[in-house]
């Protein structure tokens, strides 16, 4: 009796043209599912109820935009949540929590508003909402204080810049949607969009130097140390828990091996 020959499956997609665009066009696929099936399936379950950080954020930030457009509406936004490098740090850090709210004036307000409702509603879902909450400020505040140090060093030193950039405003959300997108990206080991959102940061600063990119860029990185440094103590104890149960689970079976 013929022995039938075994050949190894080959996917079909390896198959054409060497299979390198498809892999990457399948990963590219692969990786989309994970950012958006979960967020996807609970928004279907729960509809808005999922995601009210995301809409009350967002509705912030027009009321911020509609308030900045009366003659009286600036000052308030200013003493409310009005940033600058300039300012003491405890003003800084106390007005964070507003000027997160306060898109800037020379920026269109659509291009805020549907950042906040996409980026913190994709970050409520899947990092939870006190984890959303905290990485926004880590990314906005460390953004904040770097700004200061570059400041002080001077445009004469290595990451130094001018003093002028102190008495200019540092308000809007946008440094904490990179940072959340980046927390996201960790999150469900996105690769392709880790190495987007710090690719177009970082050719953004070095096409056109400024102030916003570089805050940017240390939030990105601040937030990306909190979630490593997150998980890799989560993970720790993880294992700490699992040990101590395996010890305390010998110890019992000796002592009723000795009974």
């Amino acid at each position: 009796m013929p022995v039938a020959s075994v050949r190894p499956r080959v996917h079909p997609v390896l198959l054409v043209r060497g299979g390198s665009p498809w892999r990457m066009g399948s990963a590219l696929v692969d990786e989309w599912r994970r950012l958006t099936a979960g967020p996807v399936a609970q928004l279907r379950d729960r509809g808005p109820k999922a995601i009210p950080l995301a809409l009350v954020s967002t509705a912030l930030v027009a009321f911020f935009h509609i308030v900045q457009q009366f003659s009286w509406g600036g000052d308030v936004t200013r003493w409310l949540g009005g940033v600058r490098a300039e300012l003491p740090i405890w003003l800084a850090v106390a007005r964070t929590p507003v000027s997160l709210f306060v898109p800037a004036v020379d920026l269109p307000v659509w291009g805020a508003l549907a950042q906040v409702l996409v980026v913190f509603g994709l970050a409520e879902l899947t990092l939870g909402r006190t984890r959303t909450v905290l990485i926004a400020y880590i990314a906005t505040v460390s953004g904040t204080m770097a700004a200061r140090l570059m400041i002080a060093l001077g445009p004469d030193r290595i990451l130094g810049i001018d003093s002028k950039l102190g008495h200019a405003l540092d308000t809007g959300p946008s440094a904490a949607v990179v940072g959340l997108v980046v927390a996201i990206a960790w999150a469900d080991r996105a690769m392709v969009l880790m190495a987007t959102v710090w690719g177009l940061m970082i050719a953004e600063v070095a096409w056109k130097p400024n102030l916003a990119g570089r805050e940017h860029l240390v939030g990105m990185a601040a937030v990306l140390a909190y979630a490593v440094g997150a998980e890799a103590w989560r993970r720790g104890r993880e294992v700490r828990e699992v040990v101590e149960w395996t010890s305390t689970r010998g110890l019992r079976e000796r002592a009723a091996a000795r009974h």
